[in-house]
C-alpha cells in the first residue's frame, strides 16, 4: 500500500490539487495530513482517499474542520493533537511537530516505525534508531525545494518525495 503524507497545506488549494494528482499517480490510498489545513475547505480535496490529520497550530476552527472530515465519511479521521496510526503492520505517530523536542522524544522510543510531522515547513528523513522521522515538506512559505509530499510505501517501508511546484 502507497501511503500519502502532507502537511501545512496552508489554505494553498492550488498545491492541494496538485498533491492529490501526484497521490492518484502513486497510487495512494491512505493521506496522513500532519496539521495546518488551516480552513476547513481543504479537506474535500481528500475525499477520494482515506483521511487521517491532525490539528497544527493554525487550526482554530476546530468544529467546521471536524464536520468536514464526518461528510468524507468512511475511515477518515480528524485525530486531534496526535494520531497512532497502524497499517499493513507498519506504525505511524502523527504529530504537527511545533516542538521538534517532542518529535525527537517520540522517535527515540523507537515505538513507532514512523514519526510524521510538520510545521517547519522543510522536509526531512532520518533515521532514529528503527524509528524513521519524515517530515514531507510544506506548501507555505517553503523553500521551491520543500513544497513536496511524501509517499511510504508499505510493502518496502521506502519513502520518495515529490514536488508539487512541477
Amino acid at each position: 500500500m502507497n501511503i500519502g503524507i502532507i502537511a501545512d497545506t496552508h489554505d494553498n488549494a492550488e498545491a492541494a490539487e496538485r498533491a492529490t494528482e501526484i497521490f492518484d499517480e502513486e497510487g495512494v490510498e491512505v493521506v496522513i495530513h500532519c496539521g495546518d489545513f488551516v480552513a476547513p475547505l481543504m479537506v474535500p480535496y481528500f475525499d477520494e482517499f482515506e483521511l487521517h490529520g491532525v490539528l497544527g497550530n493554525n487550526d482554530g476552527d476546530v468544529a467546521n474542520l471536524q464536520a468536514a472530515f464526518d461528510a468524507l465519511g468512511g475511515e477518515s479521521e480528524l485525530h486531534g493533537r496526535f494520531a497512532g496510526l497502524e497499517f499493513d503492520g507498519l506504525s505511524f505517530a502523527v504529530v504537527h511537530g511545533e516542538q521538534l523536542e517532542e518529535v525527537r522524544a517520540i522517535a527515540a522510543g523507537e515505538t513507532y516505525d514512523f514519526v510524521c510531522y510538520g510545521h517547519h515547513h522543510e522536509r526531512e528523513r532520518t533515521e532514529e534508531g528503527r524509528t524513521t522521522v519524515l517530515n514531507p515538506g510544506a506548501h507555505f512559505l517553503a523553500n521551491e525545494e520543500d513544497r513536496t509530499v511524501a509517499v511510504v510505501d508499505t510493502l518496502s517501508g521506502s519513502v520518495r518525495f515529490r514536488s508539487v511546484s512541477e
